[in-house]
């Protein structure tokens, strides 16, 4: 569909034009998905798949379609809506975008509807519909509700259960919900009285309205309120800027709940519903204030009999050599390291209790703790059956101890007693990138604008390690779940037990002991055990490229292919503008993603002389200089069916001098 050519209805003509897809990318006859527009009052593009309706934009709000998020008063419309009620005839058409005369809208074999425009340089994706499986018609049957956010997806609205139970915890939602409590108005009479008195509506914001609606004349937001309460068969209202008052006399169908945007529907509800949620949160607030007295009474006892048993101050760091772990630690390599007592950190993690314990790295467990003054910290205990830990542990020490940066973690101190070896950080109350970036629900809160940021910050921690802190270290296990993040979702790097150090102009080291995480590792260090600032930029291309996708490398299987071949392809084909988790879609900046994608591919180039330096990298991530052409990548020749069987592809495993550490 080219610029100010239109879809189109005439009832009393019996004509409707509309857009129909091909049956594949290659076959153009016609396919089974339709565009068309729909003769309700006010209309609504809709897609149909055969004759059932598939996905539907809301209705026409005079510069928008209500249904789609992202669309504000700032939003230059390129459609153009023409409806004459009387005589049975809209149109739809579509013009050219703001700056680019080269542009088109296409439905495609798959059922999306997209719009393209050209810069002179290739086709940009420009907006695209349906990108979530909530977008699509009737996803959780009547009267419930999608939600973006969520997972699983669908839920009752407020005052309905779920029409079959058994069916609905295996995931079949079509049945929908019904209503909890009947309402009044249909128990009695259907009187405006009736109606006004006893029942009420429950507000939801942030929606697309259901279908089925009606328009509702001419009213102001108050007498649409009015004129639904006063109407026992009106289900819901909504008033809409550029549309007026909507009511819904039938079930409500394919209502979805977005992450921003949308609109504000009221459902009609018995009373009983909302003045149960009133008394539920009366009794919530009541047990919290409680809750938190006797826990407050609790901890001021314990405190008071803690400091009556002591005969002395207790310090809470100790300077001492009385262990045998202190011959191997020369003072100089150590200075402004805290070393807290035992006693202290046992404390503060309530004895290494398990409901305290964050997570599992590769050398041990990782606990929260609350010092005596109220400090929060993350102790990271060594495992005594880690035979290479202790080297891990005192390389971590030596390490952390010289580097500060606002993205590198903080190390506060140590403790060492006997068998047992801490390292005492600065808790995060957002712990690691990989629990957002791999749940499904989490992943939302940090749209493209915080991914970003994301990856810019850890960037300048690689430049910090690399060049301008007074030891040129190299990481050597970079990835996301060694990302923390803080409370502003600033990222920080930690896990330093693998690092190594070099001095003055050295670049390039290599070791007979290969350690690190499958995936992440650059091939000449995989193969011959080679390691330099080069490896390391290798790593953060993956990282990056598994910031954009939302997928973790080792799960990572479109079609058979590995992370890497998938980005390559995407590049080739598109620039990688839809590499993008399509769920954030609506936060992105395509050219600043597909930019984003070509760094991350120069990233892990096979050769070490191809990938960027530390420098170079930061230009490209702050600056829109040019950047080179990246080729195609080693890992991506083979797919990961084909890696079962060959013998070309040299892989880790191979090696007899790896230690490979789980992560």
């Amino acid at each position: 569909m080219l610029p100010q050519s239109s879809v189109a209805y005439d009832i009393p003509r019996g004509l409707n034009r509309v857009l129909t897809s091909w049956r594949s990318n290659s076959d153009p006859s016609p396919g089974e998905f339709s565009l068309e527009f729909t003769p309700q009052v006010p209309p609504q593009g809709l897609i149909r798949r055969g004759s059932s309706p598939y996905w539907r934009s809301g209705p026409w709000a005079k510069t928008r379609f209500s249904g789609i998020p992202g669309i504000d008063a700032s939003y230059v419309s390129p459609f153009t809506v023409v409806q004459d009620v009387a005589k049975g005839t809209a149109s739809f058409s579509y013009s050219m975008l703001r700056n680019y005369k080269l542009s088109y809208v296409t439905l495609t074999s798959e059922g999306k509807m997209k719009i393209l425009w050209n810069d002179g340089k290739g086709w940009k994706l420009h907006f695209q519909a349906p990108t979530s499986s909530c977008d699509l018609y009737r996803a959780c049957g009547p009267f419930g509700l999608c939600v973006r956010s969520r997972n699983p997806k669908c839920i009752c609205l407020k005052g309905f259960v779920p029409k079959s139970d058994d069916e609905w915890k295996k995931g079949n939602w079509t049945g929908g919900c019904v209503r909890r409590t009947q309402l009044s108005c249909h128990m009695n009479s259907s009187t405006k009285t009736q109606g006004k008195s006893t029942d009420s509506f429950y507000h939801m914001t942030r929606v697309k309205t259901p279908d089925l609606y009606q328009l509702a004349g001419f009213l102001n937001a108050e007498q649409c309120y009015q004129n639904c309460l006063g109407n026992c068969s009106c289900t819901a209202f909504a008033y809409i800027s550029g549309i007026g008052c909507l009511v819904w006399n039938r079930e409500l169908v394919d209502t979805v709940q977005f992450l921003s945007d949308g609109e504000s529907l009221s459902l009609r509800l018995a009373s009983s519903e909302l003045a149960g949620s009133s008394r539920k949160m009366i009794i919530v607030g009541t047990t919290v204030s409680l809750s938190i007295f006797v826990i407050l009474v609790f901890a001021a006892y314990k405190l008071w009999k803690y400091r009556t048993k002591q005969n002395e101050p207790n310090p809470m760091f100790i300077y001492s050599s009385q262990d045998a772990w202190a011959k191997d630690m020369e003072p100089q390599d150590v200075s402004g390291v805290n070393l807290f007592d035992m006693h202290t950190i046992r404390t503060a993690t309530n004895n290494f209790s398990s409901s305290n314990k964050l997570g599992q790295g590769g050398f041990g467990p990782v606990y929260k703790g609350k010092l005596v003054d109220g400090k929060e910290i993350a102790v990271k205990r060594l495992s005594s059956s880690s035979g290479q830990g202790t080297d891990e542990f005192m390389n971590e020490i030596r390490l952390i101890s010289k580097l500060q940066h606002k993205n590198l973690v903080r190390l506060l101190g140590c403790c060492i007693k006997g068998e047992e070896k801490l390292l005492i950080y600065e808790y995060l109350m957002n712990k690691s990138l990989d629990v957002f970036l791999f749940d499904s629900t989490l992943k939302f809160e940090i749209d493209w604008p915080k991914r970003f940021n994301i990856i810019q910050g850890v960037a300048r921690g690689l430049l910090y390690l690399h060049r301008d802190s007074r030891l040129r270290v190299i990481h050597r296990d970079l990835k996301v779940s060694n990302i923390l993040l803080d409370e502003k979702m600033i990222p920080k790097i930690s896990d330093f037990g693998l690092a190594r150090m070099s001095q003055g102009t050295q670049y390039q080291d290599n070791t007979r002991r290969v350690v690190g995480t499958l995936g992440y590792m650059a091939p000449e260090y995989a193969w011959t055990g080679v390691f330099s600032e080069k490896s390391d930029i290798y790593s953060f291309g993956v990282l990056l490229l598994e910031i954009i996708i939302g997928e973790k490398i080792s799960r990572f299987s479109e079609e058979g292919k590995t992370l890497l071949a998938y980005a390559w392809e995407s590049w080739c084909e598109t620039k990688g503008f839809d590499l993008l988790d399509q769920a954030l879609s609506d936060s992105s900046n395509p050219a600043e993603v597909g930019r984003c994608v070509q760094i991350g591919l120069l990233c892990v180039q096979h050769q070490p002389a191809e990938r960027p330096n530390t420098l170079e990298l930061m230009s490209m991530l702050t600056t829109t200089s040019d950047l080179p052409l990246p080729k195609q990548p080693t890992f991506t020749v083979h797919s990961r069916d084909d890696d079962s069987t060959s013998n070309d592809l040299i892989t880790v495993n191979e090696m007899t001098q790896s230690v490979i550490q789980g992560r």
